[in-house]
């Protein structure tokens, strides 16, 4: 890239202005001294696909994509990395030199970094995990949790099809629980992940019963507004280990950061608290 182009990115949804994800890039971008802009882009559906491909001849290098758009930049995009394929959404794009759009998702990266930053010593093939919700994140975690070697995920959704779908694309690693059975299998499990909205602000609270959750195991939700969820808070109660979601959303940024920027940022309490503020 020359000097004389400084690089941009964005964050591409709708609605967008919710997005947490200017302030962490602009945080490393000021962080590093490094030259660049990375801003929010509200795009409707309908014009997705003819605004998309512009924005590599208006100087962008790449960008985030959110809800709704994760899986219609799939079918615009002109190179789909594995992982992306295997999950059905991208996140993270490239505009390549050539003109070609890469698609990639870091969603699932974000995850696994997560967990290993918060529990240093956590071996995903000590036991079985339970997952909360058949989703866009359900996939991503589904993904990373077979390829680390998770050996066994009990699955539960408030609507049983989607989550007998994901058993249907992921295979037999993955045993189906009915929701209303979901509080008698957590006993059993070394990793609890709840990829639901449920807990979050303005959304209705999990009322699955935790009486089940035992001390030492590994508790994330993905929700981190509010940081400290029900969920959390009733697990540390318990004696888990819990982890929040904020750390999901800094670490899958950190492979599009690195590809479009040229630098590879750390996450840190410094950027958490940016981000928080």
């Amino acid at each position: 890239m020359s000097d004389s182009k400084i690089p941009l990115a964005a964050v591409i949804g709708h609605p967008i202005a919710h997005s947490k994800s200017p302030n962490v890039h602009g945080y490393w971008l000021r962080k590093y001294g490094l030259k660049g802009h990375y801003i929010p882009m509200d795009i409707e559906p309908d014009k997705l696909p003819d605004l998309l491909p512009r924005l590599a001849d208006l100087g962008f290098v790449g960008a985030n994509v959110t809800i709704p758009h994760k899986e219609k930049v799939m079918e615009i995009a002109d190179l789909i990395t594995d992982r992306a394929t295997l999950i059905g959404a991208a996140n993270t794009l490239i505009f390549r030199k050539d003109g070609r759009i890469h698609a990639d998702n870091t969603d699932g990266y974000g995850f696994i970094e997560n967990i290993r930053q918060s529990i240093p010593d956590w071996n995903p093939k000590s036991g079985p995990a339970v997952v909360f919700g058949a989703g866009g994140a359900s996939r991503a975690v589904l993904a990373s949790l077979l390829d680390v070697g998770v050996p066994k995920i009990m699955l539960t959704n408030r609507t049983r099809v989607r989550a007998e779908k994901l058993r249907e694309d992921f295979g037999n690693r993955i045993q189906v629980i009915e929701w209303v059975q979901a509080g008698n299998v957590l006993e059993d499990a070394d990793l609890v992940v709840n990829t639901t909205s449920l807990g979050m602000t303005g959304k209705p609270e999990m009322r699955v019963p935790l009486d089940g959750l035992r001390p030492g195991a590994i508790v994330n939700d993905l929700v981190y507004t509010p940081l400290r969820t029900r969920l959390l808070a009733t697990a540390e109660d318990r004696g888990c280990r819990v982890v929040d979601g904020l750390g999901m959303l800094l670490h899958q940024a950190v492979p599009g950061f690195e590809r479009w920027f040229g630098k590879r940022p750390v996450v840190d309490e410094d950027v958490r608290a940016a981000v928080l503020r």
